[in-house]
């Protein structure tokens, strides 16, 4: 016969379980690093309401990193400013993060000379960002062992940023970018481009003359209404496409009547 369940086991298992989530819940929010709960860390700016998650990435030259406000720094994210701890870097920062940044779980931002990132970057998980490149000059000595060349690097402001992309030094991207997973960039992007590939190549662009060429091959979304309610929004996932359809259609209808009563 199967041995019964054993019910206290299994409430007790299930009680340590739930103890265990609550623990590390506490800890993520304990051991996170905001402007008000700094740590051993002392950045060079820390805006209000940015947020560095727990478990942290490798951390250095903080005094040379300014981060701006509303970002998140995803779990095991590093950023470091100089070769190594505990240089004097000068009285400029190294590592300049804009407002609403935020930097995926996992990604690197190594600035051994000047990285900037503006504001409303997204990255995706596992982007890597250097202004350091190892060089190979000298065929009789180890590469790792040969002095590096260093090429500032800039990111403009709302860009998005693939999994998995790779900035390299001397990178020159522009506004609103879109980095596509898995490219490795380097030299200049201009702006409202996406690029895709390694090296990555411009595959699509948008101008004011032209739009984006090539066409893009779906429509934009369209933002939620503002007031619409849950319940609401559960109703319209609920629809089949063809009754979808015909709700589009009476809705465009209704706005061209009102378009002729102006």
């Amino acid at each position: 016969m199967p041995k019964s369940k054993n019910t206290f086991s299994s409430w007790r298992g299930r009680l340590v379980q739930r103890a265990v989530h609550a623990g590390w819940a506490w800890v993520q929010r304990t051991g996170s690093v905001t402007a008000e709960r700094p740590g051993r860390f002392r950045f060079g700016a820390l805006g209000v309401h940015t947020r560095l998650a727990f478990p942290l990435g490798t951390v250095f030259g903080e005094p040379w990193i300014h981060v701006g406000s509303h970002c998140i720094v995803g779990e095991q994210v590093t950023l470091t400013a100089g070769l190594m701890p505990d240089l004097d870097l000068g009285p400029e920062p190294i590592l300049r993060i804009g407002d609403g940044v935020v930097l995926g779980r996992g990604s690197h931002v190594i600035a051994d000379t000047t990285v900037t990132i503006g504001g409303d970057c997204y990255f995706g998980p596992y982007v890597y960002v250097t202004s350091t490149n190892h060089s190979y000059d000298d065929p009789h000595e180890p590469i790792g062992k040969q002095w590096p060349r260093m090429e500032p690097v800039e990111i403009g402001p709302g860009c998005w940023i693939g999994t998995g992309a790779v900035i390299l030094p001397g990178a020159r991207i522009g506004r609103n970018v879109v980095v596509a997973a898995g490219a490795v960039v380097r030299g200049v992007v201009p702006d409202h481009a996406v690029v895709a590939g390694a090296p990555a190549r411009v595959v699509r662009r948008w101008t004011a003359e032209d739009g984006w060429q090539p066409p893009l091959r779906t429509p934009a979304p369209v933002p939620i209404p503002e007031g619409a309610t849950a319940e609401q929004l559960n109703a319209l996932a609920g629809l089949d496409e063809e009754t979808a359809a015909k709700l589009a259609e009476l809705d465009e209808g209704a706005a061209g009547r009102l378009a002729g009563l102006d």
